[in-house]
């Protein structure tokens, strides 16, 4: 299943293939993601009336957009094992640590997304009750964009030691590069989770919700930059390519 979901992501690989077959740490991933979306799932028990199945089905889209999110996250935990087929002890620490980090996002992540499909409500024993308070909104903020910021800067420092062995792994110049784009990119995200962080800290409590604004750059950040790194590349591998062997 790794392997047909990465076929899915691209059509043309910027990086070959080192390894086709999930080794056990990949497998244990799969058993902790697995895990994690259990820990959101809508409801672990059959509604016993009208109300409660309700209330059920008005989870559906929370859980779909976290159910989503995950599967970005494992998707992109799986391309990285499929190009490079690292096992090192660096490689195996920080995938350790992302999967802490996503057990632990998989809380904040579902309550996020709850509090937008549902308008901040929820029925208990019949009575309607916040979700959540204006003055609570900073501290939510932090712990999500705390998790937001840790996974990507866990992708920036896999990247990272993926590039410390390019030689061993043999990656040519384009694949290099194409590991350095990735890195980069992960890293600007980790730049956008610290700044929606002193965002949700600066703003009036009242308006601390309004950081969350601020992830809006993220496409807008991965357009540009690979705009740029391509044609960027464009101009390095096409002047080689002319130059005289």
């Amino acid at each position: 299943m790794r392997i047909k979901a990465a076929n899915l992501t691209t059509t043309e690989k910027n990086i070959e293939w080192r390894s086709h077959e999930p080794s056990r740490i990949e497998t244990f991933s799969d058993a902790v993601f697995a895990f994690a979306v259990t820990l959101i799932i809508v409801s672990l028990e059959v509604p016993k009336s009208y109300t409660e199945l309700f209330e059920v089905m008005k989870g559906t889209f929370s859980f779909a957009a976290c159910f989503a999110t995950l599967f970005i996250i494992w998707n992109s935990q799986n391309i990285f094992f499929r190009r490079y087929g690292l096992t090192d002890p660096w490689t195996i620490i920080l995938n350790g640590i992302l999967l802490f980090v996503v057990l632990i996002y998989a809380y904040p992540l579902k309550f996020l997304f709850s509090l937008l499909f549902t308008n901040n409500s929820y029925l208990l024993n019949g009575q309607v009750h916040e979700m959540i308070t204006t003055y609570q909104n900073s501290d939510f903020m932090i712990i999500y964009g705390t998790g937001f910021t840790a996974i990507n800067f866990l992708f920036y420092l896999l990247y990272s030691n993926a590039k410390k062995y390019a030689n061993e792994i043999k990656l040519n110049k384009k694949e290099i590069y194409y590991t350095q784009t990735v890195r980069y990119i992960n890293l600007i995200s980790t730049f956008i989770g610290v700044g929606a962080i002193l965002i949700a800290m600066l703003l009036p409590v009242e308006n601390a919700g309004e950081s969350g604004f601020f992830y809006f750059t993220i496409p807008l950040a991965y357009i540009a930059w690979f705009i740029y790194r391509g044609k960027r590349s464009i101009k390095i591998f096409k002047a080689n390519e002319l130059m005289p062997s």
